[in-house]
């Protein structure tokens, strides 16, 4: 092994190290995730939860590992925290841990301790504000357009215009959107209907030198012509349309004809 090996060795079991001393100022799995850069749209699940069995009834056939993975959540209270694995079954564990966590945090925020829970990022904007000028920093709510993982992102959505946005942090821009689920922002302004924005239905108005433009101006410009015909306004205000060089043709070639006749 060469002196770079060892150095990049060394490297990586110092910021292993580092990456345990931070985990122990934690008082479990969960709080230590949701501390993680990028996590901030998720709350705590209570512990308590994640042991109950009915509370995980078929994700055990959605997780990889799910033993393993539910033992790290529990710190070890399923007596897994004994078996030896490799680094690379290591590995695979935690990534299965971050999946299984994320399917029960969208079970548990559409509680009611998990919809308080939620309540208190919402109000501290955790979530972001919607970008829309005319809702004027009105704050959102995390939301899944699947609730089948691994489908899309994680979405925002504004309650005033209902419509939903990606969050402006790349590292929440790569969150799985099942986490949250399709239900979770809708059953939240149902159990907290004061906290429904006015509608009040303002909507940016297109100008060109100050006039409104009407819809007809974007029909005229798309409307068939048939081929390279064009729209040609006469001194009568009466718009006609040119054929283009042959029609234009043939209309010389029989007023040639008319000329004749009539001198004729």
């Amino acid at each position: 092994m060469g002196v770079e090996d060892m150095s990049e060795d060394l490297t990586t079991s110092s910021s292993d190290n580092d990456l345990d001393v931070e985990f122990d100022e934690f008082s479990s799995w969960g709080a230590w995730f949701c501390s993680m850069k990028g996590n901030e749209f998720f709350c705590e699940v209570d512990e308590d939860y994640i042991r109950d069995g009915f509370n995980l009834s078929g994700l055990s056939n959605q997780v990889p590992w799910y033993e393993y993975a539910l033992d790290v959540l529990t710190d070890g209270s399923h007596s897994l925290k004994n078996e030896v694995l490799t680094a690379g079954e290591e590995a695979e564990v935690e990534a299965s841990s971050e999946i299984l966590y994320g399917l029960i945090h969208a079970r548990y925020i559409i509680t009611a301790r998990g919809l308080n829970r939620m309540l208190e990022k919402y109000k501290s904007c955790d979530f972001g504000r919607c970008p829309r000028v005319m809702c004027s920093g009105q704050p959102c709510l995390p939301v899944g357009l699947s609730d089948v993982p691994r489908q899309s992102t994680v979405k925002l959505f504004c309650p005033h215009c209902e419509d939903v946005f990606y969050p402006r942090s790349k590292y929440q821009g790569h969150v799985d959107g099942a986490y949250f689920g399709t239900t979770f922002p809708h059953l939240f302004l149902m159990t907290f209907p004061q906290l429904r924005p006015e509608k009040r239905g303002e909507m940016y108005v297109p100008k060109v030198f100050g006039f409104k433009i009407s819809p007809l101006a974007y029909s005229n410009n798309t409307k068939d012509t048939g081929g390279s015909g064009r729209h040609v306004r006469t001194r009568g205000g009466e718009e006609k349309e040119s054929r283009g060089n042959k029609n234009a043709g043939s209309t010389s070639t029989s007023g040639m004809k008319k000329s004749k006749q009539q001198t004729g």
